[in-house]
């Protein structure tokens, strides 16, 4: 009897052994598996966009100077020419204003007086000239009238010139925004023995580059 006993625990052991074995080997359905593609993959850091940098337009520079003298220069950043461009078309200005009323008050008394001596007339106008003029002949009258009309031409003409010299100036400088001025690229002296001359002086270096 006890014999029998014992093989039947020595059956119920090796059962629960096998239960245990086989329970062990099936997978876990709880458990999420990770695909073994997503385990070798990194993620990528995004990619800087680079920055746009917005190119100095000639073009731009041209236009403006030549709508409004001045601003070319101030879309190139150079405004210590600004005294210089309003100084000189300031002084075209004041000269043409200049000639233009003493054109009219030399015309206006030539005219005046050429009347009174040939048809008689306007001598009512007569108060009305300017009085540095009225001792002047007519002809010191039609001269001076026709060298303030000449200076009046000559002063339309140096105000369009110095305008398109703003324009030029304004378009060069944009096309030289960029160009490369520092200090691996420039002239300067140098004091002591030279030898490409094999001797000693001043020579003048010119450095490109490191």
């Amino acid at each position: 009897m006890q014999a029998i006993v014992q093989k039947l625990l020595l059956i119920l052991i090796f059962s629960a052994g096998l239960s245990s074995l086989a329970a062990a080997q099936q997978p876990d359905s709880t458990i999420r598996r990770v695909p073994e593609d997503s385990l070798m993959k990194t993620e990528e850091p995004k990619a800087k966009k680079d920055s746009v940098v917005k190119p100095h337009s000639p073009r731009v520079a041209a236009i403006r100077s030549a709508l409004v003298p001045g601003l070319g220069q101030i879309y190139n950043k150079k405004y210590w020419k600004l005294p210089i461009v309003y100084g000189a078309l300031g002084a075209c200005t004041g000269i043409f204003v200049y000639n233009f009323g003493n054109y009219k008050d030399t015309r206006f008394a030539y005219k005046v007086k050429y009347n009174m001596r040939v048809n008689h007339t306007d001598s009512a106008l007569f108060s009305l000239i300017k009085p540095k003029l009225k001792p002047l002949s007519e002809e010191s009258l039609r001269f001076y009238r026709n060298q303030f009309r000449r200076d009046i031409d000559y002063s339309a003409l140096a105000f369009l010139l110095l305008w398109g010299l703003n324009v030029l100036d304004a378009t060069v400088d944009a096309h030289l925004h960029n160009f490369d001025v520092g200090p691996d690229l420039g002239f300067h002296f140098k004091a002591g023995y030279s030898d490409m001359a094999k001797t000693n002086g001043i020579s003048l270096v010119w450095k490109i580059g490191k």
